[in-house]
């Protein structure tokens, strides 16, 4: 899943598959989440809020299932 950079204290990128309704989310410590079963819009309202941190920890952040991703590589 191909993510996009943004600007946040704690997110370094953002990627989201709507087919599967699945969010990756890159922190800036290296640490990859996937969040599954998030609707499009929650995705698009993340990625255009002017606080992209905050509206993680509120909207996404322990809202859906959540598995860490194996960096390849490291």
């Amino acid at each position: 899943m191909e993510r996009q950079p943004v600007q946040s204290c704690i997110l370094r990128s953002v990627g989201y598959d709507d087919n599967l309704k699945n969010m990756e989310i890159e922190f800036h410590s290296g640490l990859i989440y996937q969040y599954s079963g998030v609707p499009s819009k929650i995705y698009a309202d993340l990625m255009s809020s002017a606080a992209v941190g905050k509206f993680f920890s509120d909207k996404v952040r322990n809202r859906f299932r959540t598995k860490q991703m194996v960096c390849k590589g490291t």
